[in-house]
């Protein structure tokens, strides 16, 4: 569990990001989802760090990082402003360039930086999601069964903060056991608690939510046919519901004119803790193949 990583607070755009860093090679940017903190990595991070300068941070709103007030316009949570924390928190740790693994609501963050920052930008690994754009589009009654909890955090402010407030840990858990096949996450779901608990971040990662149901369409409709011209692997689980409901593969192709890597892996949505052996096979890899020539 992060053995040998650093503990670090690292000042950025409008707060500070929370991450852990180690290892030594090229950097790695891990990044989480919903309603998680960094530690999803726990299991794979220290085998990572064999081949890469691990970060794992934390986004703004979750585990330990800033938390800001929204606006009517959702702008401080948009994948934008979250994006901007982590080019900034890594070039305050000396990263001009680097890979980037986004899992979940990580991924969307994953997205949008190599949208906005493309030149920093090595290769991109997004786990267990499909574009937001494309997943608002293709919806239809399975899929709005199982990811309901789209809709239910968009809705106005205070309703869904104040109803998962009124017993936060059964909120998380029922979203834990639903998205995981009820696969037992043990101490983590403590650390998970002891940050998501707190009204602040409650509202923080509904606004995250509020965020891609409304700016970031917009900027996703802007820049949607700009092609990213870097690598890119998708990984899904088996038994989730992106991978039941949707062709990643062929739909993230349409975002690139580099062959896209894919792989199902075995496991539902929380795929670095459900198949840790087989997440750092496959990341490990596909950024050796893409940071050969990888130079500061």
């Amino acid at each position: 569990m992060f053995k040998g990583f650093k503990k670090k607070f690292i000042k950025v755009n409008k707060g500070k990001i929370f991450c852990r860093i180690g290892g030594k090679g090229p950097p790695l940017l891990l990044l989480h989802g919903y309603p998680q903190t960094h530690f999803i990595w726990h299991k794979t991070a220290n085998e990572l760090s064999k081949y890469f300068t691990i970060i794992a941070a934390d986004l703004r709103g979750y585990g330990s990082s800033f938390v800001l007030k929204s606006d009517n316009k959702h702008f401080n949570y948009s994948k934008r402003e979250m994006a901007k924390d982590m080019v900034q928190l890594m070039d305050k740790l000396g990263f001009k360039k680097f890979c980037i693994a986004g899992h979940d609501r990580g991924g969307r963050v994953a997205h949008r930086l190599a949208r906005d920052y493309r030149k920093k930008v090595i290769a991109m690994s997004v786990l267990d999601i499909c574009p937001t754009i494309d997943m608002y589009e293709q919806t239809e009654k399975n899929y709005a069964k199982a990811y309901f909890h789209w809709y239910f955090l968009i809705q106005p402010k205070w309703l869904p903060e104040r109803m998962i407030k009124s017993d936060p840990r059964k909120w998380m858990k029922s979203c834990l056991d639903k998205w995981s096949g009820k696969n037992k996450f043990g101490k983590t779901e403590e650390i998970y608690f002891k940050a998501f608990r707190q009204m602040k971040r409650i509202h923080a990662t509904c606004e995250d939510y509020r965020a891609a149901a409304t700016i970031d369409l917009e900027h996703d409709k802007k820049d949607r046919n700009k092609k990213l011209n870097i690598p890119i692997q998708v990984l899904w689980g088996k038994k989730g519901v992106v991978g039941k409901q949707f062709n990643s593969i062929k739909i993230w192709q349409k975002y690139t004119n580099k062959k896209i890597y894919g792989a199902e892996i075995n496991s539902d949505h929380f795929i670095p803790e459900e198949s840790p052996k087989q997440t750092i096979n496959h990341l490990k890899k596909f950024f050796l193949k893409n940071v050969k020539n990888y130079s500061k």
